[in-house]
């Protein structure tokens, strides 16, 4: 079952707004526990749990006495009676850890939790269909923008219109705690793409601009594909390498064929 922490980090790499109720509707299911802030407690609440204890024994002996009853052949001392009989007669009502009352409390042991991977990516999708990543902050500039253009229409990857990227970050929600990175990011990755069906995207293949540590021991590309999205994928230099070298850009052209046949395949009628 996933921790209610990282379902919240999904849904907001969704863009989902998650809401919680705050106060139990009427015939629902219990809220679960939320981290409202409560009110100070009263002084009351802030006495010893022997204190009190006390202070309820006397109430009740003070109800006893209210109710009429038979005289006693002789008075019974009015004391406060020790705490093994107090519990005596409160029976299970009393925690049996709870023996004697003193300012030390055993503090619970701290949880230690990983650190959450890091990473960056502007995202784009070709008609919905093929899936581009550029690992890095900044969105792509004109120049380069320009230089994927006309990579596509020279493969014959012609869309309809060439999209905006958006950014994507890991993680969504900072402080969270943290129990499988790798495993949680890989997730985040998932849930936003998931998220962004909505939008028509359903990616057939996946291109990726650049490299990454993280975003490799994310992806794990190996022999054209992608296990993590399940698509054929490709890998090659950033757009920025490939506006500045054109020996990268040779180095490229050889794939482009097997995109156009790609794309076109793609759109053919089943």
């Amino acid at each position: 079952m996933t921790p209610e922490p990282q379902r919240l980090q999904y849904l907001e790499a969704m863009g989902l707004t998650a809401w919680v109720s705050r106060y139990r509707l009427p015939n629902a299911l219990p809220t679960p526990p939320c981290e409202w802030e409560s009110a100070a407690p009263v002084a009351e609440e802030r006495r010893a749990p022997g204190e009190r204890l006390h202070a309820l024994l006397d109430e009740a002996a003070e109800a006893q006495v209210a109710t009429p009853r038979p005289a006693p052949a002789e008075p019974e001392p009015r004391h406060r009676p020790p705490a093994g009989k107090a519990r005596a007669l409160l029976g299970d009502l009393v925690p049996a850890d709870e023996q004697e009352a003193t300012p030390e409390t055993q503090a619970p042991a701290p949880v230690r939790h990983g650190e959450a991977l890091r990473f960056t990516l502007q995202v784009a999708c070709l008609d919905g269909r093929w899936l581009v990543l550029l690992p890095r902050e900044a969105p792509p500039g004109s120049v380069e923008l320009r230089l994927l253009r006309h990579l596509l229409q020279a493969a014959g990857v012609v869309p309809e219109q060439m999209p905006a990227f958006e950014a994507f970050r890991w993680p969504q929600v900072e402080g969270l705690p943290v129990e499988a990175p790798l495993e949680e990011a890989r997730e985040g990755l998932q849930a936003f793409l998931a998220g962004r069906q909505r939008r028509g995207w359903v990616p057939e293949r996946l291109l990726v601009f650049g490299e990454d540590e993280t975003l490799a021991e994310i992806l794990t590309l190996a022999d054209d594909h992608c296990p993590l999205l399940a698509l054929p994928a490709w890998q090659g230099p950033a757009l920025g390498e490939l506006a500045g070298s054109a020996e990268a850009k040779r180095a490229l052209w050889p794939r482009l064929a097997g995109w156009r046949d790609a794309w076109q395949a793609s759109r053919e009628p089943g």
